[in-house]
């Protein structure tokens, strides 16, 4: 029988594959029913669709990174304060122009040890006007 890790573990080691943009860790780390919700509200669920999703982020951000300074677990739920960090792999390409940083937030729930739901609450206001100034660059 596998043993199974706290909570809050799981999080920690979820963030740590982002970090690593490690897709083969993520899928380990999310069940098969995962649900994404972005910071706008938008939702996708399935890790096959999620998986995808990492691919495809992981490719305009390719130095994304989430800064996890507090973890609080309470009642099933993982809350993560910290922060984003990453630059828009756009028309300018990596350049400092693009980086984009930013307060965020995560809440979590775990079951089986996998992570069932993850979402991100930040202001992407910052982030989409750097997004759109490269766009309408050149």
């Amino acid at each position: 029988m596998k043993e199974s890790l706290p909570d809050a573990d799981v999080v920690a080691a979820f963030v740590a594959a982002i970090n690593r943009h490690d897709l083969a860790a993520l899928a380990e780390l999310m069940t098969e029913d995962h649900t994404f919700i972005d910071s706008l509200g938008r939702r996708v669920a399935g890790r096959t669709e999620m998986i995808e999703g990492w691919k495809a982020y992981f490719a305009m951000f390719p130095d994304f990174e989430i800064r996890a300074d507090t973890t609080l677990t309470a009642n099933g739920t993982i809350a993560v304060f910290g922060s984003v960090s990453g630059t828009f792999n756009g028309k300018r390409g990596l350049i400092p122009k693009n980086r984009i940083a930013m307060p965020a937030a995560w809440k979590a729930n775990v079951a089986d040890g996998q992570v069932k739901l993850w979402q991100v609450f930040c202001d992407w206001t910052e982030g989409l006007r750097i997004i759109e100034e490269d766009r309408q660059s050149g």
